[in-house]
């Protein structure tokens, strides 16, 4: 059975000693909501592989309180440390070479020779990670390749019966996951997020590359067909499609089931991304359709996240 606790210093407390035995918590971070495991612990990754049945070559992302922690599990170039001390914590995930004295469990890595870790500023975050005292493995918690979670009930809809607790923090603000940028060879977004690469940019003083594979993923959130709702979803559908349910953007899709943002805010957008697309697979008697979103800022996160969803799902 799974326990749900609550964000205060006893649940807390409770979540911190379940990881310490190799129990996984999944808890709150401004992004999604992430399935903790330690990460220097085969089991307790392994646990959360089996958990989520997400495919072993898949690498995930270590969370950490603060940027020494992140120190001694990487290599940080001047780069890496421009970028961590302007944008952490925050929603960016960094992949950069693996220390060798890290002792983090090769599942994490997929045993690449790089890691990707971040440090996250959600409150209830930053208080496991240091009651915890250690790193945390910690993808999404919610079925591999299933929307992700922004609200603990998705975790408990996806994943009761099969994780030791969550800690209820409420709502996540940003609502898409992490940025991430590589810095092991050149410097590549990996993943648009949170952070806007035009942000990350002009912080490094150049164009970014486009890195990731489909096939062989450097970094999590790179699988062609990810983020996906049961139902099948169309992209860029400016208007309502007879029998399908339409998810809407901006002032000019006012007819819509649900609309992303009335108002064409892509910070709106983003944070309601994951719940809408789970309310819609509720409540569609057909396909899912969804209104054009402006490829610029956040809007190259939440296309890349609709552009997975309506991938070509994976025969089992």
């Amino acid at each position: 059975m799974t326990e749900l606790l609550n964000a205060t210093e006893t649940g807390i407390a409770e979540a911190a000693r379940l990881l310490r035995e190799g129990a996984l918590v999944a808890f709150p971070t401004e992004t999604v909501y992430g399935l903790g495991g330690d990460a220097r612990s085969d089991t307790a990754v392994a646990r959360i592989f089996e958990a989520k049945g997400r495919p072993r070559f898949n690498p995930l992302i270590v969370h950490v309180a603060e940027l020494d922690a992140a120190r001694a599990v990487a290599i940080f170039d001047d780069r890496a440390e421009r970028v961590a001390s302007a944008f952490w914590p925050g929603p960016l995930t960094l992949v950069l070479p693996l220390r060798p004295s890290a002792r983090l469990s090769p599942l994490v890595t997929a045993d690449l020779p790089s890691v990707a870790v971040r440090v996250p500023a959600h409150p209830v975050a930053q208080a496991l990670l240091h009651a915890f005292g250690g790193p945390l493995a910690a993808p999404s918690a919610n079925p591999s390749g299933k929307v992700s979670p922004t609200r603990a009930g998705h975790v408990m809809a996806g994943l009761s019966g099969r994780i030791a607790a969550v800690v209820d923090g409420g709502t996540c603000a940003v609502g898409v996951e992490s940025t991430i940028l590589g810095l092991t060879d050149g410097a590549a977004l990996l993943r648009p997020g949170g952070i806007p690469a035009e942000a990350l940019e002009d912080c490094l003083g150049h164009r970014l590359e486009t890195g990731g594979d489909n096939e062989r993923p450097n970094a999590p959130g790179q699988l062609a067909s990810h983020y996906a709702p049961s139902a099948p979803v169309r992209l860029d559908v400016a208007a309502p499609e007879r029998g399908a349910f339409w998810i809407g953007f901006g002032p000019e899709a006012g007819g819509a089931d649900l609309n992303l943002s009335p108002t064409g805010d892509l910070v709106e957008a983003a944070a309601n991304l994951f719940h809408y697309l789970r309310e819609a697979d509720l409540r569609a008697k057909g396909p899912i359709s969804v209104s054009p979103i402006p490829d610029r800022g956040l809007g190259r996160a939440i296309n890349d996240r609709l552009r997975r969803a309506a991938a070509p799902r994976p025969v089992a």
